[in-house]
């Protein structure tokens, strides 16, 4: 499975949203360099409150480009970055990807998928009801989400809006994505 970036995003400050960017650097074992959700250990207020010594498993934050065609059809406009996510991407279903899957972005950076994303009411504060269709439920009464995935950074690199994602699969038995 293969597929490319769409957008790139970073912000070096606690807002909800990140602005484009032409490019932006991994650093191996940290996310992207001057965003405020990089580093060893946990970033995420919710999680500094919890017990800031947690391993930082949100370093990097990607999102479909596809579902901003979804939300749109629902009449939402969401665009690259607005979800606070640092990688936009086209052709990959991230959502169905499993745990430990490999992301080769670029020429160098590599990117290791820990979980989901779990939205939170900011989204709402964004685009009132904007929450409801990034997490539901399947016919099964599970909880779905669609907000993105969570990924550390195993090796560095620049990534730019147009660079291939190929995907490297873990050993088998997969383990599907779960909220980090």
């Amino acid at each position: 499975m293969s597929g490319r970036v769409t957008a790139v995003s970073s912000n070096g400050e606690y807002t909800f949203t990140k602005p484009n960017r032409d490019s932006i650097t991994l650093l191996a074992g940290l996310g992207v360099e001057g965003d405020v959700h990089a580093g060893v250990t946990v970033k995420h207020r919710s999680r500094l409150a919890q017990d800031p010594t947690q391993p930082n498993l949100r370093q990097v934050h990607l999102i479909h480009e596809e579902l901003f065609a979804e939300l749109r059809e629902a009449g939402f406009e969401v665009a690259p970055g607005q979800l606070g996510e640092n990688i936009s991407t086209q052709g990959i279903d991230l959502l169905a990807l499993p745990t430990g899957t490999l992301l080769h972005i670029g020429d160098r950076a590599v990117v290791e998928v820990t979980g989901l994303r779990n939205p939170c009411l900011q989204i709402d504060r964004f685009q009132d009801g904007l929450l409801k269709r990034v997490v539901g439920r399947d016919a099964a009464g599970n909880v779905v989400r669609k907000a993105g995935i969570m990924s550390v950074v195993r090796e560095g690199g620049v990534v730019r809006p147009g660079d291939p994602i190929k995907t490297e699969l873990p050993a088998e038995p997969h383990r599907p994505l779960r909220k980090v």
